[in-house]
Formats: structure tokens, sequence, C-alpha cells
């Protein structure tokens, strides 16, 4: 069976429902490489930010095809790179789904939804160089990796990601 296939995952457009969820990624283990965990107040926000994010751009909950059991989270939006203008990807499994493959479907399938919003010819992702899960799933999910790049996250604090693409053109 192909672990990363698109089809065992669903994208669910993010609602505001899914607060909870937000609540859930929230936590120490799941920002240990994001700058650790947020306030209340940065949630509440981050949250809104989601809810009215409708393009361009997507957040949305990722489910299990089989189950439509939440497992975890991922969306794109747009952000200025190198003097262009791009899709930039960022997700999150709940750690009792990981190891599973999901967030890697969950990335196969978002690049078929970026794609067909034909705005952009790049996706991003920009996992921090010491990431090994997601520099994974960048790696698994078809991404071609571009190099160490100077990242600033969270704001005001810079990191080391790599910076790894996929070409949307592709596969029209």
């Amino acid at each position: 069976m192909d672990n990363a296939n698109p089809r065992r995952v669903g994208l669910t457009p993010w609602g505001e429902g899914d607060f909870w969820l937000l609540r859930r990624t929230n936590a120490r283990e799941m920002t240990e490489y994001l700058g650790g965990p947020e306030s209340d107040a940065r949630l509440v926000a981050r949250h809104r930010k989601y809810v009215e994010l409708q393009g361009p751009g997507r957040m949305y909950r990722v489910t299990l095809a089989s189950t439509g059991e939440t497992v975890g989270s991922i969306g794109f939006w747009e952000r200025e790179w190198h003097e262009e203008t791009v899709w930039e990807t960022g997700w999150g499994v709940l750690p009792e789904f990981q190891g599973r493959g999901l967030a890697t479907s969950a990335a196969r399938a978002l690049v078929d939804v970026a794609r067909s919003a034909a705005s952009h010819r790049y996706l991003h992702a920009f996992p921090r160089v010491d990431h090994a899960a997601s520099n994974t799933v960048c790696r698994g999910a078809g991404f071609e990796l571009l190099g160490a790049v100077g990242f600033e996250y969270p704001k005001g604090q810079w990191i080391t990601s790599n910076d790894w693409r996929i070409d949307l053109g592709t596969g029209r």
C-alpha cells in the first residue's frame, strides 16, 4: 500500500468549529521547531486568520478518508520570496497519528489543490534544517530541495530552514 497516497486523506476547509484543533497543535511537542506554543490571544488571532483565508490560499483540517477522523491541519498562502509571489505551505499532524505517512499524503493532496488554483508556479515549504520529519514529508511529497536559507519564523526570530519547492506547472 502507498502510505503517501493523497486519497488516504481528505482536506476540509478550516471553519469556525476548528479552534480545538489549533489548540491541540499548539502543544509543546508540536511547536518545538516553530518557536514554542503561542499565547491564547495569538491562537484566537490565528484561528480568525485561518477562517478568513479563503483565497488566495486556504487552511484545511486533514481527515482520514476512511473514517473522517481529524488527524491534523495543512494550508497554503501567498508569500513574497526572492522577488516573486509564491505559495507557501505548512502542516501539523497530531501526535497519535504521526509516523503513518499522513502528512505526506496531505501534502500531496494540497499540491493538487494549489496546482488547480493556477495562481503561482511554485509551492514552497520551509522546515527547519533539523526537523527531520518535515523534511521527509517534503521529499516524499515530491518537493525539490533548493538548499538551506535564513528564514524569519516566528516574526523576529531567524532560523535556518530548508527551502523545498515544487513546480506547480508540471502535471497540468
